[in-house]
């Protein structure tokens, strides 16, 4: 049996005294084994449990869903922060076969992209560009499989925004310590998909606490991200696997980013050509050491056609 509060646990907790002796099996076997439950079709699940697959659609809309697919999105939500690594290895493991990898795994990251461009709130979107742009100085935390995200982000807001700090995440002290001269003027963009960090989360309790405005990029409105968050990005992750799929967390700070740019071309491009500048300068990039390759490979060429006549 599991524990703690969950928007599907609370529905079938108020509406179990009700339920018919086939829907309370439904209900018993999803609190007791949700992992197994989210990957069953209605109709497999009846056939576990031992009822119809019509009462396992009828237990669904009874819930309050406007049918078995979206019971299968709240089962989702319910298991994304419970299963272990071994558990989400051993789950995928069994689902797919090993012809059929590749595929799968870039189908699903197509799927995650197309149900975050038709739930994501394009209102917060905005709202999170302006809130950035109007900051006195900019927050990124983001801790384990999610640091990449925070990095690439970091990364990019630096050649936009004036102040930017990626929180280092070594240590929890360290956090706070970097985190000590939060105020409201600032921002801080949280970064955490299942399973949620629990210093990310603290972090953003943190800068809560001293009124710093919050912004979530986090997989669902039930995630504990968006506690303190006022401006939450939803994009969906895949939890039934070993790795995080984070593609479509990946588009939307693409697109906050891109966002961010077009606001402020004029100086986007003036710290873009100081850089090109510099880099050219330093030898940032390797185009010397190329095209040094590139007229010796064009002057033996040229002899060997010399010698050929």
């Amino acid at each position: 049996m599991i524990s703690g509060k969950n928007e599907l646990l609370d529905r079938i907790e108020k509406k179990y005294d009700k339920m018919s002796k086939s829907q309370k099996k439904l209900a018993d076997f999803i609190r007791s084994s949700y992992e197994k439950a989210v990957f069953m079709t209605a109709s497999k699940l009846g056939q576990v449990v031992g009822v119809s697959e019509s009462t396992t659609v009828r237990f669904a809309t009874q819930l309050g869903y406007s049918g078995y697919p979206e019971l299968q999105k709240a089962l989702e939500e319910l298991v994304s922060n419970r299963l272990n690594s071994i558990q989400r290895m051993e789950v995928t493991y069994g689902r797919i076969s090993q012809s059929e990898i590749l595929m799968s795994v870039l189908q699903s990251d197509i799927d995650k992209i197309k149900m975050t461009m038709e739930h994501i709130d394009q209102n917060a979107f905005e709202h999170a560009v302006d809130m950035i742009l109007g900051a006195k100085k900019i927050y990124i935390i983001g801790i384990r499989s999610c640091a990449p995200l925070a990095k690439f982000l970091g990364f990019y807001l630096n050649l936009v925004c004036d102040d930017v700090v990626s929180v280092d995440t070594n240590s929890s002290s360290e956090i706070f310590e970097q985190l000590i001269r939060i105020g409201e003027e600032d921002v801080i963009i949280g970064i955490s998909f299942p399973r949620y960090s629990m210093r990310t989360l603290k972090a953003l309790e943190f800068a809560n606490n001293r009124r710093a405005k919050i912004i979530t990029l986090t997989d669902s409105v039930h995630s504990p991200m968006t506690l303190y968050s006022s401006c939450n990005l939803i994009a969906r992750s895949d939890m039934a696997s070993i790795v995080d799929s984070l593609v479509a967390p990946l588009s939307v700070i693409n697109a906050l980013v891109v966002a961010l740019c077009m606001k402020k071309q004029g100086d986007v491009i003036a710290t873009l050509e100081t850089l090109e500048t510099i880099w050219d300068e330093y030898q940032v990039y390797s185009r010397d050491e190329l095209n040094q390759v590139s007229e010796r490979v064009t002057l033996r060429f040229q002899e060997e056609s010399t010698e050929g006549k």
